[in-house]
């Protein structure tokens, strides 16, 4: 893990095109702001664990594809 210090105002740039800013300070909050492109998700670590959940949930509910690879001519 690299481990950064920053102040407010200062960023991190990651591959490019995703930056992370510090917005504010306040106390023991840090409020952090990401510029990243449409296509690249950005969520809070409990949003994105929930996501998961609920995907690997979906993916077990849903019947098992089918191959027509073994029918009979």
């Amino acid at each position: 893990m690299l481990v950064l210090s920053r102040k407010k105002n200062e960023s991190i740039v990651i591959n490019d095109d995703i930056t992370i800013v510090v917005v504010e300070i306040r106390g023991d909050k840090v409020r952090l702001g990401v510029e990243a492109p449409k296509e690249v998700p950005v969520h809070r670590n409990e949003v994105y664990e929930a996501i998961r959940r609920s995907q690997q949930s979906n993916e077990a509910s849903s019947p098992a594809p089918t191959s027509d690879s073994t029918a009979a001519e």
